[in-house]
């Protein structure tokens, strides 16, 4: 398939800059992978979409303040999103006006904070601190790493709400939106109504932003993100299978380990390592049957995945649908809950 067969109009408007007043109070639009058939509800209403035999799959990694401002000796200024620590003191890292860092060369973050370069490895900069640590670093210094497309600096408002509440392991530079709309309480009911509930961990890269360059989609090369699907999930999974319920994935990051981890029969095994899935349209799902996911931009892997779901069509009058109905885009808007078409 073309790129351009993904692509859709989006009046800037609906591109949301801020997170809705509460985390449940977001709009949330079902799609039936067999039929087509769309429903509007408030997020809130997830509840009445899910079964009591079903599972519920979140991804718990947390959110760095992977965003760091530093300057050249020549007194340039500097702009670093942290991808991934490698070691405590080494970090691969994208730099914004990096055109004249070489290796061997230097530059300071928060005055005094000297950063030395060592490399380049995946399109990235391998960047050494002298006498600190990049988590302490980010800790004092950094910034939410909000997507390029939310127009403004992070606000303190972003500190907890571009987080899931049920964030446990740090390495993510993007939130797995999806799970955004989940509060305590919400997810206290979805447990009284008997759904069960399992966490894998995939830390989100700046990748997950990369647009998809060629015209042919099958020639693009997905970026790699670290995940793991523990023993107790798969057993989870198990178990929902032989009690005739479904898998349903709270984003694509979830669904990407899950996928990952399942093999051709279905099987899902522990598994802890890197994935660069691509799944497009023609992919035979193994392990997910249902997910909740946020609207994605156009053009992008994200939409593929989900295209590859529930059906192309399905999926693009969806979204000529929500923007009809002047649903809200992206990380901080509204959420869909898709599922599959058999």
């Amino acid at each position: 398939m073309l790129r351009s067969q993904f692509s859709y109009h989006l009046p800037n408007e609906l591109i949301a800059q801020y997170p809705s007043e509460q985390r449940t109070s977001s709009r949330l639009l079902s799609l039936d992978g067999n039929s087509g058939e769309l429903g509007h509800h408030q997020f809130v209403d997830i509840i009445d979409l899910l079964q009591p035999s079903d599972l519920l799959v979140l991804n718990n990694t947390r959110v760095m303040q992977a965003r760091l401002f530093g300057q050249k000796t020549t007194g340039g200024k500097l702009e670093i999103l942290v991808e991934r620590v490698v070691e405590p003191s080494r970090a691969l890292a994208k730099v914004r006006n990096s055109r004249s860092l070489k290796m061997g060369s230097s530059f300071i973050i928060a005055d005094k904070v000297e950063v030395h370069v060592d490399g380049a490895q995946e399109g990235l900069l391998m960047l050494r601190l002298e006498e600190s640590d990049w988590v302490s670093l980010m800790a004092r210094h950094g910034h939410m790493p909000l997507p390029p497309y939310i127009d403004r600096g992070d606000e303190d408002i972003d500190a907890s709400r571009y987080q899931t509440v049920y964030a446990q392991h740090d390495g993510a530079v993007a939130a797995p939106t999806a799970g955004l709309h989940f509060d305590e309480t919400l997810l206290k009911e979805i447990r009284d109504k008997g759904i069960d509930i399992a966490e894998i961990t995939l830390h989100v890269g700046a990748g997950t932003f990369e647009p998809v360059r060629v015209d042919d989609i099958a020639e693009h090369t997905m970026h790699a993100e670290t995940f793991e699907v523990s023993e107790t999930v798969c057993n989870k999974i198990a178990e929902t299978r032989r009690a005739g319920g479904r898998v349903i994935a709270v984003g694509t990051t979830s669904v990407r380990a899950l996928e990952s981890a399942a093999n051709e029969a279905g099987l899902t095994k522990p598994l802890q390592g890197e994935t660069n899935i691509f799944i497009t349209p023609g992919y035979q799902f193994r392990c997910i049957d249902a997910m909740v996911t946020n609207f994605h931009l156009p053009e992008s892997t994200l939409l593929m995945l989900i295209s590859a779901f529930a059906g192309y069509d399905n999926v693009m009058r969806a979204y000529e649908e929500a923007v009809d109905q002047r649903y809200r885009f992206f990380s901080y808007g509204d959420a869909m809950f898709v599922s599959r078409q058999q």
